[in-house]
């Protein structure tokens, strides 16, 4: 068994990542003192994956919202569900599927080795049958039928499928039509392919050591059969963007999010990309900003106002959002505002305030076992250490900013979002 530990002295934190011989990666991060442990154990499968990889190297396709149909089944067995074993133990557990990954969850403040045992086994031990699975497609139909009643939610899923030209890509739940054809032998398909120990992750973070980790995981964890799972690039990504979609819903303010489609080429974005993308976000519409504080003073926005750097494999996608009377005032304002900066650079106040606003961010982090645990997983699922973000917003320059805001935003690849009242 491989067992390295990797250190941040200005942190003063460390983590140890073991190679288990099951297949499976385990990272945890001891919290001495803490009264919480938090875990999660999660596998590289969202809804972008929407093909399975055969023995001959070809995919096939699978229904839409079948990761998400997956994660809701999988609590299941023969006997007691998970969250009733779960809730003897006192733990708070839970269970989410994004765009690219699917997680089950624990939080506890005692009791830590048998929830882990409890974590390791159930996701190790998929029960599915047709009329389970005929009862949970009522279920999750009623859960896509509340999502569209959403308007955060239609406002970005909207934004998505117009960047996108594959949009199913970001319905996480998939549409009734599509859940209807997942069968229990496409949950076990699925599950074969996706839940391999080789393509998983278990991170731990709180009031816990490795020793006590490693005691349950050497008793609890099967051996791995086959490799990790392949996955194919969404199709449609490079296709013609709609530069406005609208949707009537019950709303008394109009909302807008506007989003620009990265086309760097690459699967995914790189930590360098992803820190300067993160301060450029900043500069452009934080608080002290000047763009910001002109579309304040027009009235153009309020506090709701806000940006946010999402990026997963085969996508990348900078967003601004928030209420206006006039969407598409303010998003004219914002991109020639992107375009001065392009063409003159950032300033380097505007530029250090927003870094050391990021830095003091994610040195906060590191007091919450939830964030550190959650970002144990994304760092690895990145191929990247969990320190590199903060070490590389530490040494990040001005240069490389400058040469990252040149190439982050593609002026004929952007979209505005709009719901209105009805």
């Amino acid at each position: 068994m491989n067992i390295k530990e990797y250190k941040n002295e200005k942190l003063a934190e460390s983590y140890f990542e073991i190679e288990h011989p099951s297949g499976l990666k385990i990272l945890v991060l001891p919290k001495p003192g803490y009264s919480t442990t938090y875990a999660l154990f999660a596998t590289r499968y969202g809804s972008i994956d929407t093909h399975i990889q055969a023995p001959d190297g070809s995919y096939y396709e699978i229904p839409d919202g079948t990761a998400h149909f997956l994660e809701h089944k999988l609590f299941e067995s023969e006997e007691q569900d998970a969250f009733e074993r779960f809730a003897k133990t006192g733990a708070s557990a839970n269970a989410f599927t994004s765009f690219d990954r699917t997680a089950y969850l624990f939080s506890c403040s005692a009791n830590v080795k048998q929830n882990l045992e409890i974590l390791m086994d159930f996701v190790q031990s998929p029960y599915f049958t047709q009329q389970t699975v005929d009862k949970e497609q009522g279920i999750i139909g009623q859960e896509i039928r509340m999502y569209k009643d959403s308007p955060d939610w239609s406002l970005m899923i909207n934004l998505l499928q117009a960047l996108y030209s594959k949009s199913p890509v970001f319905d996480i739940a998939g549409t009734e039509e599509s859940i209807s054809k997942i069968t229990a032998e496409t949950l076990y398909d699925c599950y074969r392919n996706f839940y391999n120990l080789n393509n998983m992750v278990f991170a731990v973070a709180g009031n816990t050591t490795v020793e006590e980790v490693l005691e349950v995981a050497d008793r609890m964890l099967k051996p791995a059969t086959g490799k990790r799972a392949q996955r194919k690039l969404p199709e449609g990504n490079r296709g013609a963007v709609k530069k406005y979609v609208e949707e009537k819903m019950s709303v008394e303010t109009t909302q807008f999010m506007l989003g620009f489609r990265e086309n760097s080429g690459n699967p995914e974005i790189s930590t360098l990309e992803r820190v300067a993308s993160t301060v450029i976000l900043d500069v452009i519409a934080g608080n002290a900003s000047l763009c910001y504080k002109e579309l304040m003073e027009e009235q153009l926005i309020n506090t709701s106002f806000s940006y946010e750097y999402l990026d997963g494999f085969g996508y990348a996608v900078p967003m601004f959002s928030g209420e206006s009377h006039d969407p598409e005032l303010v998003s004219e304002k914002i991109r020639n505002y992107i375009s001065r900066l392009k063409k003159d650079g950032i300033d380097p106040v505007d530029f250090e305030r927003s870094r050391r606003k990021l830095y003091g961010r994610m040195v906060m982090e590191y007091n919450d076992v939830e964030n550190i645990a959650d970002a144990l997983v994304i760092s690895d699922f990145r191929g990247e250490g969990l320190f590199d973000e903060i070490t590389v917003c530490a040494g990040l320059t001005l240069e490389q900013v400058n040469a990252r805001l040149k190439a982050m935003f593609d002026e004929d690849s952007y979209s505005l979002s709009v719901v209105s009242p009805k």
